[in-house]
């Protein structure tokens, strides 16, 4: 699930493979957008049957993909 979550990040973003470490503030970096997130939310439910609400998550709870992975775990 980890692997997949980064695939679907590293493809929004635009990333490559292992280019994005675990506590990289993505936001700060300028790596994720609001569109961003909009996006990885719509691809994580599609993939992993995993649904995110966008006004129930603060910007804090997903601003690194240790985070974003996290977050995802306490969801399935």
């Amino acid at each position: 699930m980890e692997e997949k979550v980064l695939a679907i990040l590293n493809d929004i973003c635009g990333a490559d493979e292992g280019e994005l470490e675990m506590d990289l503030e993505l936001f700060d970096e300028g790596i994720l957008d609001s569109f961003g997130v909009i996006s990885l939310f719509v691809e994580i439910e599609k993939q992993l049957g995993v649904k995110f609400e966008p006004t129930e998550v603060e910007r804090s709870e997903i601003s690194t993909p240790a985070k974003i992975i996290a977050q995802v775990k306490q969801r399935m």
